[in-house]
């Protein structure tokens, strides 16, 4: 992992740079991140490409967000678990869906994902980071 976080000391999120969804849910995370835990990086970019296929998922598979965490991999519904439980106040309250069949949930994450750029609409590139957020994207 010396390629993307030598010390592994920070969570990894990875999205579909395209998304307008995946673009929102990353500025969700990044406002209620008062610590700068969480990094980003497109799914499209080299380090989205090399954890992607770590995780054992196939290099064009854009369909889900991954979250890399302590040597672990979370997709589908689990990344937005593993996420608001990180974020500080009452989203980590959220977490409690957990109690939900992990099936249940990712049959309506896989709805969404599906559905994502129907509903919300795609850019033309990934997001550019502004420099104040740039340190936050690998």
């Amino acid at each position: 992992m010396e390629k993307t976080d030598p010390n592994h000391t920070h969570p990894i999120l990875l999205f579909d740079g395209v998304c307008n969804l995946c673009n929102t849910f990353v500025q969700f995370v990044i406002q209620r991140d008062p610590d700068a835990i969480f990094r980003f990086a497109p799914l499209q970019s080299a380090i989205g490409r090399e954890l992607s296929e770590r995780a054992g998922l196939p290099p064009e598979e854009l369909n889900t967000v991954v979250l890399y965490d302590q040597g672990k991999f979370y997709t589908h519904s689990d990344v937005a678990l593993q996420v608001v439980r990180r974020l500080p106040g009452l989203w980590s309250l959220l977490y409690g869906l957990v109690i939900l069949p992990k099936s249940l949930r990712d049959a309506t994450y896989n709805w969404v994902a599906r559905n994502r750029y129907r509903w919300f609409g795609k850019k033309a590139s990934c997001m550019v980071p502004t420099p104040d957020l740039k340190r936050r994207f690998l």
